[in-house]
């Protein structure tokens, strides 16, 4: 338990790019903020029969306009998944028939008539927020930079979803690495990340910090004083 802590400590670090200092900047918070287990719990009770849950708890006001989204992710197995969980839309994208019209895709990345065939579905970047993770349950195999192609952008949540505006295609030179319980792993905006292969779930405790991009104040609606 310790050493997880310690492990956590290290990952808020180096994900926020605040300077620490003696007293808060006028204007900046002058409190602290607490995420309780219970309502992580209620969060994810409300999404149990999706593949993926991903869902900030709160969005942090952490000074001179950044924030810090916190929340609990969970991904299923991706072997023999149904057919329609097998290609999700690009995350911030809402489904068409909830927009009554065909959706208007905006193309980003490398544009390829022919991609190559070793090209991973499932590339994702942020424009501006850095993706701290911490390993908590389960394992995969997630992979990692290379460039997007035949991407599509995708804009801000504007009920407080989990990320802001990115890019979502196939990925071309990534690389792969295995992650399990106590990993970290830190994306910079702009760099791939995705899952490959997860043989039965993960789930990991995430940290986005980003400037001028989430609401701050933000609180999940599940868990928002009534």
């Amino acid at each position: 338990m310790k050493q997880s802590a310690q492990k956590i400590l290290v990952m808020v670090v180096a994900v926020t790019p605040v300077a620490l200092s003696a007293q808060p900047r006028p204007g900046n918070p002058t409190t602290a903020t607490v995420i309780t287990k219970a309502e992580i719990d209620k969060i994810n009770a409300t999404e149990q029969n999706q593949q993926t849950r991903d869902e900030n708890a709160r969005v942090v006001d952490i000074g001179d306009g950044w924030s810090m989204e916190l929340g609990v992710i969970h991904r299923s197995s991706t072997r023999n998944r149904p057919a329609a969980a097998a290609a999700p839309a690009a995350r911030g994208a809402a489904p068409a028939a909830a927009r009554g019209a065909a959706p208007q895709v905006t193309p980003c990345g490398e544009q390829m008539a022919t991609p190559p065939a070793d090209a991973i579905p499932g590339a994702i970047t942020h424009d501006n927020q850095t993706e701290g993770y911490y390993i908590i349950s389960g394992a995969g195999t997630a992979f990692i930079d290379g460039k997007v192609v035949n991407g599509r952008k995708s804009t801000s949540n504007p009920d407080g979803g989990p990320n802001g505006p990115g890019c979502g295609g196939l990925a071309v030179g990534s690389r792969k690495v295995e992650l399990k319980v106590g990993d970290v792993l830190i994306v910079p905006p702009g760099v791939i990340h995705g899952w490959a292969d997860i043989p039965d779930h993960v789930d990991y405790l995430s940290f986005r910090p980003s400037h001028d991009v989430m609401k701050n104040g933000w609180v999940n609606p599940t868990i928002a004083p009534k």
